[in-house]
């Protein structure tokens, strides 16, 4: 018998032009459809898609930027999930009052479900946006637990734990990811790494949506991929220069089930919870592990 926990995951590498954001919102629309018509029933969108990523002042990203759920980018993804019942998790340019945010919103087949705020900005981010200030949700969903992250955020172990530790099954990741340093020529992303690695050492799936292209002299990586809950690729990585749709059915119960490794080793109960606290600090409620 097919599981019920089985779930077709999309990441769609694209490349948003900077300040186009009816262009981007539309030919986002047509990746999230032909995802759709492959079956996947939960799609990621890169960070920022509708805006592109690489602003000059405050004042660029703000006249950019939109309300959640109500702006008009919120409402074509809204629409097109309800359309196809899908789950979709995207980046997006957050404007709330007089504040900014590196967002990310997630949308079910019955409209708005949350949305995530990148809690670890980088670089001229800085001079932008605010840092993210609702924490680390994990979203139910009809799919399943959901948890997201934005891009640097994955270089923080806590950003993955605190997920795992609430009962995330998968964490969808829009990302903008660049060169790092020292990294020689061919090698894949440091983020691949740091996904895979913690996709491992908490038992869940992680699914990166990346972008492609040079903006303004920086050049992004693409490398999208999705990661199984044992640490391995399941689909990916994208190649680093094209457009191209990242996908895997997945079975989110075996995060759950699988944490088990042995007859002894649970890698979240093993946590050594009488030397540090077991929610690293954070006020938030244990969920289910």
């Amino acid at each position: 018998m097919p599981s019920s926990s089985l779930v077709r995951v999309a990441c769609i590498q694209m490349e948003p032009r900077l300040g186009d954001t009816a262009a981007n919102v539309a030919h986002s629309l047509d990746l999230i459809a032909k995802a759709a018509d492959g079956g996947a029933t939960l799609i990621v969108l890169p960070e920022l898609a509708n805006t592109g990523y690489v602003f000059e002042t405050r004042a660029e990203a703000f006249a950019l930027a939109e309300t959640i759920p109500d702006g008009p980018t919120s409402t074509a993804w809204i629409e097109i999930a309800a359309a196809r019942g899908l789950h979709i998790v995207a980046g997006i340019t957050e404007r709330e009052g007089n504040a900014l945010y590196n967002s990310a919103v997630v949308i079910g087949p019955e409209g708005y479900i949350g949305t995530y705020r990148k809690m670890h900005l980088w670089g001229n981010e800085h001079l932008f946006f605010e840092p993210g200030n609702n924490g680390f949700p994990v979203f139910q969903t009809a799919l399943g637990r959901i948890g997201v992250a934005i891009c640097y955020d994955g270089w923080f172990p806590e950003t993955y734990r605190l997920q795992a530790l609430q009962g995330a099954d998968i964490v969808c990741v829009p990302t903008n990811w660049v060169p790092i340093p020292g990294q020689a020529e061919g090698r894949e992303a440091m983020a691949n790494i740091l996904a895979m690695a913690a996709a491992h050492s908490n038992s869940l799936y992680i699914a990166c949506a990346d972008r492609i292209g040079t903006e303004r002299g920086q050049p992004f990586e693409g490398q999208s991929l999705i990661v199984g809950h044992t640490g391995w690729p399941a689909a990916g990585p994208a190649s680093r220069d094209a457009e191209e749709i990242v996908s895997a059915e997945i079975d989110l119960g075996a995060a759950r089930r699988d944490r088990n490794w042995n007859a002894f080793n649970q890698v979240l109960r093993d946590r050594r919870t009488d030397v540090y606290a077991e929610m690293l600090g954070a006020d938030i409620p244990r969920g289910w592990y």
